[in-house]
């Protein structure tokens, strides 16, 4: 099979690996393993590094390149621009991709917030064709997986190769004629997963403990749940359901003795892992556990202070 490859690396290599021949490696462009492998094991006329080029000459090079290359199939994995329909075109089956979610739920950039963020039992990934917009193509494979307790990071290396699997197989089944069937997404039911901004990043403390917990995980560990307590600001990146010990406390309001308690809706957490960014030129930031947070945060005022959301 004559692949036209965009994305990261590590799937041209798989890929090529499996005996089809990649001759175009568009690189996404972020740094990842496998650039310096797949430079030398491909000739310099076959990858076009976006690392490299403005977004005009990276259009005029792959153009010619696919022009040349007369690839059987475009395969994407993990490239963040859309492929122009003209792209598609040149490949005589098309295109196919992986999105890390069960299409059509959570089409968009950020699947996993929102996997996380709106209760899903269940996150997975989807190998589908690709077409004129963001992830609407007909489904060629699914697989599902359990979220558990994960947060954010953990779901998508969890989702991580089981996806360039998935990819590998249904590249194989097309290179050998196996048949595919392709299921066309039920647009009702198809939810859009925008990068998390304003409200999505932070809490309302009259939510559910569970709510709570599910929006800290959702945004750990990048960018992590900001928060000021007593002055002093800070990123949540993990937290606990704890028993409700001072119950004159309203929601939002903490206690610091042997760890940082906070009250929610319905009982309360405890923040036991967060990232300090603190200001000046020779600062670095630092983690710190449950602990060292409320021995950072405990002062001359013992009257329960208020958490609010950081700057």
């Amino acid at each position: 099979m004559n692949i036209a490859f965009f994305g990261l690396p590590l799937a041209a290599l798989a890929l090529g690996h499996d005996g089809h021949d990649v001759s175009l490696a568009a690189l996404s462009p972020v740094e990842a393993p496998g650039r310096r492998r797949l430079g030398r094991l491909l000739a310099r006329e076959r990858v076009v590094d976006a690392l490299e080029h403005s977004n005009a000459q990276l259009g005029r090079l792959v153009e010619d390149r696919l022009a040349a290359s007369r690839p059987d199939l475009v395969v994407c994995w993990f490239w963040t621009r859309r492929l122009p329909d003209q792209w598609l075109a040149r490949a005589r089956l098309g295109g196919v991709g992986v999105h890390p979610s069960l299409l059509p739920r959570h089409r968009g950039p950020d699947p996993f917030f929102w996997t996380i963020d709106s209760g899903d039992a269940q996150a997975g990934i989807s190998v589908y064709q690709l077409d004129a917009q963001y992830d609407t193509g007909p489904i060629l494979w699914q697989e599902a997986l359990v979220v558990g307790r994960r947060n954010a990071w953990q779901l998508a290396r969890a989702l991580d190769r089981p996806g360039l699997a998935a990819l590998r197989h249904v590249v194989g089944c097309l290179a050998t004629g196996r048949g595919l069937m392709a299921r066309p997404q039920a647009t009702e039911l198809a939810t859009w997963a925008r990068r998390p901004e304003g409200q999505d990043l932070q809490v309302e403390w009259t939510w559910s403990t569970e709510r709570v917990l599910r929006r800290i995980r959702a945004l750990s560990p990048v960018p992590g749940l900001a928060l000021e307590l007593r002055g002093f600001r800070f990123f949540v990146l993990g937290a606990e359901r704890r028993d409700l010990t001072v119950r004159a406390l309203e929601p939002g309001e903490a206690t610091v003795g042997t760890e940082v308690t906070v009250r929610t809706g319905d009982g309360a957490i405890a923040l036991t892992r967060v990232l300090i960014d603190e200001e000046g030129a020779d600062a670095q930031p630092r983690h710190v556990d449950g602990r060292q947070l409320a021995e950072i945060v405990r002062g001359a005022e013992r009257s329960p202070g208020t958490v609010t959301p950081g700057a």
